[in-house]
């Protein structure tokens, strides 16, 4: 299994939200390069960035510190917030990054959807950020018409490669991941699941693993200590 360190962008830094609450923000890092080398030198082989701004309105403002932790590693580099054209996948695509994150844009726009996947197939993922059993869209703070796993039979449809899911009530309260929803996904979709949200400790990253899950992300876990990098490495081989 694959493990995504994370890193969460604001106005530059690097932070992070408590299940998804802009008001309830900690910086973690003034220089995100800096923390993805670090990343980088316990051994990872990945980082999941997202632009938390993006997310919201649709915008790129995050889009220099992206690019600069994906020329100035050897990181696999994807991103996920505000990727609601063409235009900024190519932009991104295009500086470097390895994989984009379409979230919103995937719910809202099928089109958009599958002129992405049908030119740039596994460069593609998408979020399926899941709130009450619903996926939700513009930052989390929105809540579509679609349930999870009827979402993610259409992602699976449409040719989509990777899906990013989020158990949004998990997401920076430590309280460890959603297990039981992951299981249900495994079983249900011969797809790449990426576990994300709640990822707390090393049982979390092995019970994930014994699932067969692609990957995991660990966030907050790795900035206040609660798991090591390297041990979650190892424990994920």
């Amino acid at each position: 299994m694959k493990i995504f360190p994370a890193i969460d962008l604001y106005s530059g830094k690097a932070v992070r939200l408590f299940k998804g609450d802009y008001s309830k923000m900690t910086v973690y890092s003034e220089n995100p390069l800096e923390v993805a080398r670090d990343f980088e030198q316990k051994g990872a082989e990945f980082i999941h960035l997202v632009d938390l701004e993006g997310a919201k309105d649709g915008t790129t403002p995050n889009f220099e510190t992206v690019k600069s932790i994906a020329e100035n590693t050897r990181l696999f580099t994807e991103i996920g917030g505000g990727i609601r054209s063409i235009e900024t996948v190519e932009k991104y695509l295009g500086a470097g990054v390895d994989r984009v994150i379409l979230g919103t844009a995937a719910v809202e726009n099928q089109d958009f959807l599958n002129a992405a996947v049908n030119k740039y197939g596994e460069k593609i993922a998408v979020g399926v950020d899941i709130k009450d059993g619903f996926v939700a869209v513009k930052g989390w703070t929105e809540a579509s018409s679609y349930s999870c796993f009827d979402f993610c039979e259409k992602m699976r449809e449409t040719g989509v490669k990777t899906l990013i899911c989020t158990d949004i009530s998990k997401d920076g309260a430590m309280q460890g991941t959603n297990r039981e929803l992951y299981r249900e996904l495994a079983e249900k979709f011969d797809i790449d699941i990426v576990a994300s949200g709640g990822v707390s400790t090393l049982d979390d990253i092995k019970a994930l693993k014994k699932l067969g899950l692609y990957g995991a992300i660990i966030g907050k876990a790795y900035y206040i200590g609660a798991i090591d990098l390297k041990e979650a490495l190892e424990a994920a081989k």
